[in-house]
């Protein structure tokens, strides 16, 4: 997955788009479903209540609200069940044995009802992954510097690094592929998200622009980085967020890094390459490196509002055309929310659409875009 984050290069929209290029489920164009509401109400009686109620509410987390969801969106849905395109083995039996009559009912039926006014996390206090990630780096400031810029020789900088390049090597840090150092005994207290936060806040801090090292020629190491610019990008400037910028990094820190890919991190690509790099051919690469501009590739503090600002542009305009069917999905359930963008992103729900769409999204990302969907009013 080249970008996992965090924030990520974006037009995107939300959750649970059907395929693009479906044609509606009636088989005219922009016509929606017509059906017969009592005939919808008996059939959820008998079938659906069970989960969702009679009332459209989802009987327990996970479990996504039905009421006033769009009729066409609910038979588009129902069909890709049937067909295979979304796994649950509950739901892919129901719609196998419903006709299409019933499918446009039942669908009919639940869009009738008044939508779900959730209450359970009305008091519930959320806090963005930028506002996590800068509330945690302050364990990391004494080593690293308070914005990720670091000033210790040997020590790299954080500062307007790649993502999901840093929580992969605090994972390798964690499995003990890299050489340990003092602040990484509070790494195994890290969770994923509190990993993701911080990748998120450190990203999205600007790399500060250094002064040519005492070693190193960096005039001569720009011909020896040919071949490093494939991975890492025009100048150390990278632009796939599981490989690390280079650009204004710690010289030493960089030095350090090329010879124990000789040796203890295990990149076999990066060990071919380097093996044949001499003392002053590593130094001069790092000099190079450490002098050339970079930038932050997140803007972590205003990520989720700038992501929710344009998922509304059809989950809050309610598009719908012979292509494209959109749910309501302000006050869905919160966790089939998260459920939902997941088997996206994993590409465990058919929908190219929305597979590409959703692949750039960590789980700290997709948690609070569904949490501020789920906590606004249904409508």
């Amino acid at each position: 997955m080249k970008r996992l984050t965090l924030g990520i290069a974006l037009s995107l929209a939300l959750v649970a788009c059907t395929d693009q290029g479906q044609a509606p489920a009636d088989g005219a164009k922009g016509k929606q479903p017509t059906g017969d509401v009592a005939a919808g109400k008996a059939l959820a009686e008998r079938e659906c209540k069970g989960c969702h109620g009679l009332d459209g509410k989802g009987a327990a987390p996970a479990i996504p609200h039905l009421a006033a969801q769009r009729d066409r969106y609910l038979v588009a849905a129902l069909l890709a069940y049937r067909d295979g395109k979304r796994t649950h083995a509950a739901v892919r039996d129901l719609a196998k044995n419903m006709t299409e009559a019933d499918a446009r009912n039942v669908a009919v039926y639940y869009a009738s009802l008044p939508p779900v006014q959730s209450v359970a996390d009305k008091g519930a206090k959320r806090i963005s992954p930028y506002d996590h990630g800068k509330a945690l780096s302050g364990a990391c400031a004494k080593c690293h510097g308070a914005d990720g810029n670091s000033k210790t020789p040997g020590t790299p900088t954080l500062a307007g690094q790649q993502p999901q390049y840093l929580v992969i090597a605090i994972q390798e840090y964690l499995k003990q592929e890299r050489k340990a150092a003092p602040m990484h005994a509070l790494l195994p207290g890290l969770t994923r998200l509190d990993m993701e936060s911080l990748a998120l806040y450190f990203a999205s801090q600007p790399p500060a622009e250094r002064s040519a090292p005492p070693f190193g020629d960096p005039k001569a190491g720009e011909p020896l980085t040919a071949v490093c610019g494939g991975c890492h990008g025009a100048n150390g400037v990278s632009t796939d967020s599981a490989t690390p910028s280079l650009a204004s990094q710690d010289p030493r820190y960089l030095v350090d890094a090329v010879k124990a890919y000789r040796t203890t991190r295990k990149r076999e690509n990066m060990r071919l390459y380097v093996t044949g790099l001499s003392e002053k051919d590593i130094e001069s690469i790092a000099a190079f490196y450490s002098v050339q501009k970079s930038h932050a590739p997140e803007k972590g503090e205003t990520l989720v509002k700038d992501l929710s600002d344009k998922c509304d542009r059809c989950h809050g305009n309610g598009v719908e055309t012979a292509a494209l069917t959109v749910p309501k999905i302000k006050g869905q359930d919160r966790d089939y929310l998260i459920m939902a963008l997941r088997a996206y992103r994993d590409d465990r729900r058919e929908s190219s659409l929305m597979h590409k769409m959703s692949l750039p999204y960590s789980d700290s990302i997709i948690e609070s875009l569904a949490s501020a969907y789920a906590d606004q009013p249904a409508k």
